[in-house]
């Protein structure tokens, strides 16, 4: 394990990380002052019940086994196990320990459902949003993770995926698209005041407009 490429990997794994919260304050603030608490909430559990799915299988999916370059094994790494503590990671480039590995990639993980919640801001509740997001991760993202990073049939045909353009913005992107058709638009009343739909906190947005830049 090289030292150097470790404490790079931990100060990035935390950049990363910063995203998520920086992304509760950008939507946070241009919805309306009745919805921020849904926004937000739903931003910040993000972080806690997708990483326990990554914890738990989707790590396995995602950078297992390959099966058919189609899914991971989720046996491969069910739990972290086999994940090593000291050693790096099979099939890693960088010399880190592959559980700082598996953090990493954790966290683009849960940024991701996060990037669609702005899409269906003021339209769904905290509950439909974890079944939803559940659903999505084992159905979605995980495939297209192992097709591009993980060792898929993406990957085979040597597809390079710079920052996440493929595995995180596209599928977050057309899948937010999706979901509109599907939710629809917001109900404002026509004789409601222009504030509804104006956002309610700009300090908020260029807050974590700096968080995300950070």
């Amino acid at each position: 394990v090289d030292t150097s490429d470790t404490t790079f990997m931990f100060m990035c794994t935390a950049l990363v990380q910063f995203m998520t919260p920086g992304l509760a304050f950008f939507y946070g603030g241009l919805v309306r002052s009745t919805n921020i608490l849904t926004i937000m909430l739903q931003n910040f559990a993000s972080m806690g019940f997708v990483f326990v799915l990554w914890w738990a299988v989707l790590f396995s999916l995602c950078f297992g086994t390959s099966l058919g370059g189609i899914i991971g094994n989720p046996a491969t790494y069910l739990f972290f196990r086999d994940v090593p503590l000291y050693d790096k990671i099979s099939g890693a480039t960088l010399d880190i320990p592959g559980v700082l590995y598996a953090g990493y990639q954790g966290m683009f993980a849960v940024i991701t459902p996060a990037l669609m919640t702005g899409a269906f801001a003021d339209r769904v509740r905290l509950l439909p949003y974890v079944v939803f997001v559940t659903l999505w991760m084992l159905l979605v993202y995980a495939p297209v993770c192992h097709w591009v990073w993980g060792g898929g049939w993406m990957q085979a045909w040597g597809v390079w995926d710079f920052a996440g353009g493929i595995v995180v913005h596209i599928t977050s992107g057309f899948s937010a698209l999706a979901s509109l058709f599907v939710i629809g638009p917001r109900k404002v009343p026509s004789d409601a005041p222009e504030a509804l739909s104006q956002p309610h906190n700009v300090p908020f947005v260029a807050l974590g407009t700096a968080m995300l830049w950070f």
